[in-house]
């Protein structure tokens, strides 16, 4: 099947098909496999998932097979074997893998990034002029390239010698951060690492709000943090999250006691005050709003099928 196609074409399907096999090798039907590698998760799904809120951490995520779509604020996202995902800030969104089956599963790798690596490397790379002029939000797809899969497959390789781990996997890990750094993908990636960036000063409000997103909201405090007059850091908190400092809270906190009444039996008001709302009404109509459902009954049937085979929750 690869005479057909061109060297760098046939090196990466070659690569892709080795990878998927080493990962289901490794994973059991509808598996997130938390390996060794600290951040390093192995994904096999065997169909299609309903929407999942969930936030997105800083990371990479490669799919070998299958197809997923992310919802970020207004705008759809779609990564598969041809382009990877990289998230460079904290995000909440509503996540579905859209292709995959028993005959041929969805199978992806996800590594967190190292922020401290990042921001070493960043400061080493020269940005071009289209990295100057990068805009857009802190999660992008990028083209998948032979060196990238060659590193992710040197990575998953490892987990069969662990003696090698403590000093192999840390040395792999900075050469797939060089390569998404070198992509088009990370110019925000580096925007958001580089010390006295916008980018950088817009994340450390976004930084603050995901820790205290309970607390009360004040915008003048948050452009102060990031050392803007208020309508330059809503311009630039909305392009890099794709939402308003309010939109990106009220995910946060809808979220965080989505999963306080799921693993702890909260009702839902308490859910409610926990989260840092005043009242119950409004929160369940924010509830119904993002969820399509009300708390109560939303918690219920998220219940009843985790008793089905597919319930096993993933975010990647």
């Amino acid at each position: 099947m690869h005479a057909a196609l061109n060297p760098q074409t046939a090196a990466i399907e070659s690569l892709r098909d080795a990878l998927a096999q080493l990962i289901l090798a490794r994973t059991a039907p509808d598996q997130v496999l938390d390996t060794p590698i600290d951040g390093f998760k192995l994904i096999q799904r065997t169909r299609p998932t309903g929407p999942l809120a969930v936030t997105y951490e800083p990371s990479l995520a490669v799919v070998v097979q299958g197809r997923k779509q992310i919802e970020l604020g207004g705008a759809t996202i779609v990564y598969d074997p041809s382009r990877f995902l990289l998230t460079s800030l904290d995000l909440p969104v509503m996540s579905r893998v859209t292709e995959a089956s028993p005959r041929r599963p969805y199978v992806c790798l996800a590594l967190k990034l190292e922020m401290p690596v990042v921001r070493e490397l960043a400061a080493r790379i020269d940005p071009g002029p289209q990295e100057l002029a990068a805009r857009g939000p802190a999660m992008a797809t990028g083209p998948v390239t032979v060196e990238l899969l060659g590193a992710l497959h040197r990575l998953v390789s490892l987990l069969d010698t662990p003696e090698d781990l403590p000093v192999m996997s840390p040395l792999v890990r900075r050469e797939i951060t060089y390569r998404i750094l070198r992509s088009p993908a990370g110019a925000r990636l580096r925007q958001i690492a580089v010390m006295g960036e916008e980018s950088q000063r817009v994340g450390r409000a976004v930084d603050w709000i995901r820790r205290n997103f309970r607390e009360p909201l004040r915008i003048a405090d948050l452009a102060s943090m990031a050392n803007m007059g208020l309508s330059t850091f809503h311009r630039h908190f909305r392009a890099l999250t794709n939402m308003s400092p309010l939109q990106y809270q009220k995910k946060l906190r809808l979220q965080a006691a989505r999963d306080r009444m799921l693993s702890e039996g909260l009702d839902v008001a308490s859910a409610a005050y926990e989260a840092g709302y005043e009242s119950v009404s409004q929160f369940t109509r924010e509830y119904s709003r993002l969820f399509g459902r009300p708390p109560g009954r939303d918690v219920r049937d998220l219940r009843e099928a985790a008793t089905r085979p597919l319930a096993a929750a993933g975010n990647i």
